[in-house]
């Protein structure tokens, strides 16, 4: 199993190949493709990311000491960001999700990139997940 910071350092990989920011919106947006997708039971009101301006859902279980995320956005480009967010710290330990510093979205200049709508919604997701985590560090 990769380390939540080896998966950081792929994706900073993976974008460092494109030069230009609409070439790495299409790859945020192929990385939506792949997303984990949340059980249609799931996409209830309480798993909704508050803070979003497009609707994601957010479901997470632990299974066998690690986190389990999946997800669903109805925008192409939230889908990418959530799908990207999963990658890193889906099958990681919940110690491990609540101290990760997620240094790959500033190497990659994501936020900066983002609407202040989408970067607030990115700031958001990543709360979400992390409180999933500390939810069960702290045993609820």
């Amino acid at each position: 199993m990769k380390t939540i910071k080896e998966i950081e350092e792929e994706i900073v990989d993976e974008f460092s190949v494109y030069d230009d920011w609409m070439d790495k919106y299409e790859y945020i947006i192929e990385l939506g493709k792949e997303l984990p997708l949340i059980d249609e039971k799931y996409k209830t009101d309480d798993r909704l990311i508050k803070g979003c301006q497009s609707r994601v859902w957010l479901h997470a279980e632990k299974e066998g000491g690690e986190m389990v995320f999946t997800a669903d956005s109805d925008a192409i480009i939230t889908k990418g960001i959530i799908g990207l967010l999963i990658r890193v710290l889906s099958h990681q330990s919940p110690e491990d999700i609540a101290r990760a510093d997620l240094g790959f979205i500033k190497e990659i200049g994501l936020q900066e990139h983002l609407s202040p709508t989408r970067a607030n919604g990115l700031v958001s997701m990543i709360k979400q997940l992390k409180m999933a985590a500390i939810a069960e560090v702290s045993g609820k």
